[in-house]
């Protein structure tokens, strides 16, 4: 095993231990802004095109809803026609809102938080 010894230093590779460091944790500074720009692009597309969409799907539901009480009510009646459709439509919703609640819960900068990680633990071992 044939080793050659550093040049450098302890002085001078605690410097160059330093400067890489503040160079990486600039760069991983760079890169969670990065994310996070990407990130609230992506939510306000999402946002709009959801707008959109909840805003033509309410005209379309109400007169849906309309069409399933006028059928209904031949059947059992004009008030309980209004109470069945208007319990389902409810559940139908709540459904919904649990779900897009869901689907925002991942906006968190992953991919940055485990390169960040990463990073920790490699000064560690350098350090030691």
């Amino acid at each position: 095993m044939n080793q050659t010894a550093d040049p450098r230093t302890v002085p001078q590779l605690l410097s160059d231990l330093a400067r890489e460091i503040s160079t990486l944790f600039r760069k991983e500074g760079q890169l969670i802004r990065a994310e996070l720009s990407e990130k609230a692009s992506q939510l306000q597309i999402g946002i709009g095109s959801a707008a959109a969409g909840a805003i033509i799907l309410l005209v379309a539901l109400n007169v849906l809803a309309a069409a399933l009480v006028a059928a209904l009510a031949n059947l059992v009646g004009a008030g309980w026609a209004a109470l069945i459709v208007g319990v389902l439509l409810a559940v139908i919703g709540a459904i919904l809102v649990k779900k897009g609640m869901s689907d925002m819960s991942h906006l968190a900068p992953e991919r940055t938080v485990s390169q960040v990680s990463q990073d920790a633990n490699l000064v560690k071992e350098q350090v030691r």
